[in-house]
């Protein structure tokens, strides 16, 4: 076999891999990790179960594929957009806004992918659980880090608890995704916007650094 057909084989593998991903993580933040199987993929994607068996070998190497597709999607849309923001308030605010803007343009169909699959494997024990609760530290770690830069900027009080200021940021932004998804009603996105904006504000050292709340 040449070098050239070999290397064809690849990129064309590749290429149906990144297919099958692109599914994967738009059915499992609607039907969960545990609703994908190759059978599936393989019917709705008009390709064959051998293959997809190949380029994955197991349903587990299948969900996990698909926890690190999505973290990539996560980050190309909430976290990457502000690394090289200087510190602050104004990042810490673009930050919990285009989380917001990520849930309510509906990146993924069920909304936030790691909200719902964290509630699917909060319990369990595995593989496809470590990954996602390490996504889940992560991103947990990068708003803290993001709070505590801004804190160290001189933006946010010194006397403010970082890792509970942390918690209540988090908590608006998942609360107005899974409201929006259960109910299809999508004002709770502004409430959750206003609620952050009030919540910087009182831990502001000097709250013109922030705009005025709405109206």
């Amino acid at each position: 076999m040449t070098a050239s057909s070999t290397d064809g084989r690849i990129a064309r593998g590749n290429q149906t891999r990144q297919l099958i991903l692109k599914h994967t993580v738009r059915i499992a933040s609607v039907e969960g990790l545990g609703g994908l199987s190759l059978g599936r993929l393989a019917a709705e994607l008009e390709l064959s179960k051998s293959g997809v068996f190949a380029l994955f070998g197991s349903k587990e190497e299948l969900q996990l594929a698909t926890v690190r597709a999505a973290a990539e999607v996560y980050a190309d849309h909430v976290v990457r957009p502000v690394r090289d923001m200087p510190p602050g308030l104004a990042r810490v605010r673009r930050l919990c806004d285009g989380w917001l803007d990520y849930s309510r343009s509906r990146v993924f169909p069920g909304g936030c992918f790691f909200h719902s699959v964290a509630a699917e494997y909060d319990a369990r024990r595995g593989r496809v659980h470590d990954a996602v609760a390490r996504e889940r530290r992560d991103w947990v770690a990068f708003v803290r880090g993001t709070v505590e830069d801004a804190r160290g900027a001189g933006e946010i009080a010194p006397d403010t608890d970082v890792a509970q200021l942390t918690f209540e940021l988090i908590s608006l932004l998942e609360g107005a995704d899974a409201e929006s998804v259960l109910h299809d009603d999508f004002s709770c996105y502004a409430r959750a916007a206003r609620a952050v904006l009030d919540r910087l504000r009182a831990v502001a050292t000097d709250p013109a650094l922030l705009p005025p709340a709405p109206p």
